[in-house]
């Protein structure tokens, strides 16, 4: 799940490039895990800056034109290139694992519940 280039500018231009990790709630669904990528994607040679969100849940439609909510818990390292496809991959899915051991801790867990992901009126996108 992507952002736009509009709400990518609107991030502080002060948050380090790299991986994070923390919760997502599509619409008033339910709230998953994610990482989050912010930077340019070096192995992709980017030249603007993104944010991807990785939810850590197979979704079963697209919720394209939803609202995306995030909460940015932790930092798990910094953004870097890559010799190949392959090692891209591994560090991608080890970035996962760590986000899960992260946000298993009871103080990360709790913060799944909180009312920031409830929106007024929102559609639920569960599956």
């Amino acid at each position: 799940a992507n952002f736009s280039e509009q709400v990518v500018e609107s991030f502080p231009s002060d948050i380090s490039t790299g991986i994070y990790y923390g919760w997502a709630c599509v619409g008033n669904g339910d709230v998953h895990k994610m990482v989050l990528s912010i930077g340019w994607n070096p192995f992709y040679k980017n030249t603007k800056k993104s944010v991807e969100t990785h939810i850590i849940h197979t979704f079963k439609e697209d919720f394209y034109g939803e609202i995306l909510s995030i909460a940015i818990v932790g930092y798990i390292r910094p953004e870097r290139n890559f010799d190949s496809l392959e090692a891209l991959i591994a560090a991608i899915q080890d970035d996962i694992e760590e986000a899960k051991r992260q946000l298993d801790l009871p103080e990360n867990l709790k913060l799944k519940q909180d009312n920031f992901f409830r929106l007024p009126g929102g559609k639920i996108v569960n599956n």
